[in-house]
């Protein structure tokens, strides 16, 4: 394996690396077996316990903060070992409320062998994380008795309103029925002595500085409660207050100063009847102060990690990935010119074998079809092979020796003229591998088309993509709202398909040049549709005769289009502006509009509302090989649609030597040349009628334009252009070939 290689497998490790970390991010926040209101739990346990108990132990610990190194390696197992009855933090168990925070905090207490109970902190509040406490362990402010005891909560952040706490503490405290009281907050009610503590020591919000403060000690120093704790500075303070202990305890985990002030430790109290034992729980780690400050920022920095290692390999994660792909920007030398060791004639002489998928094809008429059967006798007749997979239509037999028909699955369309053929059959992935094709060839960017390229990653041939459709056009087909499938997802779905083949075959110039900006990567090869020149020059006089006669065109200036019957085509426009040509103009004109399509029976109503049943006849479908015959009844070939690639009936017109007026667009622009074989408007019905009475005025102009017409398309012969695609086969298998050999 290459170093290139290498790295690049190394970059895409670390991206699967960072998508697993975020589905299991994921997981724990969302699907991982959730704990709620665990005080309720955690409070029937310990009333249990107390029942027929006047003797028992627990410890009050404050500042866990999440930590590991002191609070779940040394604390835990010191309770453990010692037989503690339950253990009850005094506030700020969690570094923040996330929920990260609060999962590890409920792993730590799970390492307990006596239930636990949590006063609610200002970390416990922070970064939304309130109502998390809420639905993980309940209430903020809560009393309980168990017992001969009582156990009174206190929410010091405020979250709860004072005015309510009032009201509560005095009906909680008022009866006074148990001997022993205890009490939580995670404020201090008192100042504390804080000259030690540095940055601490001017922050006035460590103790609960709110009118409420007073009120709550006066209704705690009369109800004659026996201590209450608290949490928020690290350091261990013990105050009376009538005959009430105040204690202020912060060394259970969080950041201390390992000093004289500061320092790990928690609170042991034994209760036996109404006798109240409290203690100090020094931790002596019995090292150097200097050795104790660098552990206990060890053990801080430890812990931060310890609960935020996801995010933390996720950050280092992201920038290897980071780095990488700088790497390969700065360092990897970038060639942005087509590589000219390639050689497009290479093979020639050797027939290819050919596969071509395509979502619709002969019988049903359409630019697509026409094309691809085109393609298909010059390959041919070129002494290529070529294997057609395309949907079946009814009354047609599966049995065609160089096309595939794939039954369809149903029908699609207003008159379920288009068939979504059954990609999922045996037979194609049979039929295909016996095939054996050096090349295949995409007319689509989905369904069928989408069916080739998988099969040319599975047999590990070059696959191409011919350009053939604008398909933000196509939005009123799709069960989507419009603006999202014609502003996003039809150039999205374009640009991921082209990206995912070998090459891109556009007819126009305009066609590589949208590919470009929407940001496909891989070669794009400019090659215009052919066409039947020959067939489309000469014109039967005795066939022209009967058509005459059957559409009464004698005296008629004609005129001529060819386009499906469909919103996308922009039919409506060459109405208004026909009606505008027949108010305007003194020419008798009639147009034969040739296709088929779901706007029939709404366009020939729109037609008759508009009085131009004698200037307009909607034939109908016409086979292709009598196409030319009606062409060479008109004068003039005129087109409205904009939503071309290349407008290859404009083409075929030109080749009868008609002059064509159409509208400015991708496609028509870049074999239209405005005043020399056609005109191009903008969409304007007005302007565009108004070219087509300058030409049918001039017979001058009109034949000069004729010429360069039949000129023109002379240039985009069928066996010009099987040829040119032959010579992009053979570049991407040599292309392919050389990047195996590298």
């Amino acid at each position: 394996m290459s170093r290139q290689q290498l790295i690049s497998w190394f970059f895409y490790l670390n991206l699967a690396l960072i998508a697993t970390l975020l589905g299991y991010k994921a997981y724990l926040n969302f699907f991982e077996q959730d704990f709620t209101s665990d005080h309720a739990t955690q409070v029937n346990a310990i009333e249990t316990m107390l029942a027929e108990r006047e003797t028992y132990r627990f410890a009050v610990l404050g500042n866990i903060n999440n930590s590991v190194g002191i609070f779940e390696r040394k604390i835990i197992p010191r309770l453990n070992r010692e037989g503690y009855d339950f253990v009850i933090s005094a506030g700020n168990a969690v570094a923040s409320g996330g929920e990260d925070k609060y999962r590890a905090l409920f792993g730590t207490l799970n390492y307990l062998e006596m239930p636990y109970l949590l006063t609610f902190g200002p970390h416990e509040e922070s970064r939304l994380g309130g109502f998390r406490f809420y639905d993980h362990f309940g209430p903020y402010h809560f009393s309980f008795a168990a017992g001969k005891s009582r156990f009174t909560f206190l929410d010091s952040t405020g979250t709860t309103d004072f005015g309510w706490q009032t009201r509560w503490l005095k009906e909680v405290l008022a009866p006074a029925h148990e001997p022993n009281q205890f009490l939580f907050s995670a404020h201090p009610l008192y100042p504390v002595d804080r000259s030690g503590l540095f940055g601490l020591k001017d922050n006035d919000d460590y103790h609960l500085e709110h009118p409420a403060r007073q009120t709550f000690t006066r209704l705690i120093e009369q109800a004659g409660v026996d201590a209450v704790f608290s949490s928020q500075v690290p350091l261990f303070d013990r105050q009376q207050h009538g005959d009430t202990d105040y204690i202020v305890t912060g060394g259970a985990g969080g950041l201390v100063l390992n000093d004289a002030e500061s320092y790990h430790h928690f609170v042991s109290v034994s209760v036996d009847g109404e006798t109240v034992q409290i203690n100090e729980q020094r931790l002596d780690i019995g090292q150097h102060p200097v050795w104790r400050t660098l552990e206990s920022l060890w053990f801080f920095i430890y812990s931060l990690f310890y609960v935020s290692y996801l995010n933390f390999i996720l950050i280092v994660s992201t920038f290897i990935a980071i780095a990488l792909w700088l790497h390969n920007r700065i360092f990897t030398d970038q060639d942005y010119y087509p590589d000219f060791d390639i050689d497009p004639d290479a093979g020639t002489g050797t027939p290819l074998r050919v596969a071509m998928f395509t979502n619709n094809y002969l019988p049903f008429i359409g630019g697509v079809p026409i094309s691809i059967e085109r393609l298909k006798r010059g390959l041919t007749e070129l002494d290529n092979s070529v294997l057609i997979v395309a949907p079946r239509y009814p009354q047609q037999s599966d049995e065609e020796a160089d096309v595939l028909r794939l039954a369809p699955l149903l029908p699609l369309g207003r008159h379920k003229e288009f068939r979504l053929a059954n990609i999922f059959s045996w037979r194609l992935l049979k039929r295909v591998r016996a095939f054996a094709p050096q090349v295949i060839h995409v007319h689509h960017p989905f369904w069928v088309g989408r069916a080739g390229q998988l099969l040319g990653r599975l047999l590990r041939v070059p696959v191409i993509y011919t350009y053939h459709t604008r398909l933000e056009h196509y939005a009123h087909y799709v069960p989507l709202p419009g603006p999202l499938f014609r502003n996003l997802i039809s150039h999205a779905l374009v640009k991921r398909f082209a990206n995912g083949c070998d090459a891109v075959i556009v007819p126009t110039s305009s066609a590589e040049e949208y590919l470009r900006i929407i940001g496909v990567k891989q070669p794009v090869f400019v090659q215009p549709t052919g066409i039947e020149y020959a067939r489309f020059a000469g014109a039967d006089s005795a066939a022209l005769d009967t058509l005459r006669q059957r559409y009464r065109l004698e005296g008629k200036r004609v005129l001529i289009s060819i386009s499906r019957l469909s919103k996308e085509k922009n039919i409506d426009f060459m109405l208004d502006g026909l009606v505008l040509l027949r108010d305007n103009s003194t020419h008798d004109f009639h147009l034969l509009l040739l296709g088929e399509g779901n706007e029939h029976e709404r366009l020939q109503a729109r037609i008759e509302a508009l009085g131009l049943s004698e200037y307009v006849t909607l034939v109908g479908a016409v086979p292709p090989d009598e196409v030319a015959s009606y062409c060479h009844l008109a004068e003039l070939f005129v087109f409205a649609s904009r939503s071309e690639t290349q407008g290859m009936v404009v083409l075929e017109a030109m080749a009868v030597g008609l002059p064509v007026v159409v509208i400015r667009s991708s496609g028509i622009e870049d074999i239209v040349q405005h005043g020399a074989n056609g005109y191009k408007t903008a969409p304007d019905p007005q302007a565009w009628s108004q070219r087509i009475d300058t030409l049918l005025s001039d017979d001058a102009l009109k034949a000069r334009m004729s010429g360069q017409a039949s000129g023109s398309a002379a240039e985009h012969r069928i066996e010009k252009f099987a040829s040119q695609v032959l010579r992009v086969y053979r570049h991407v298998i040599e292309a392919r070939r050389k990047k195996r050999a590298d």
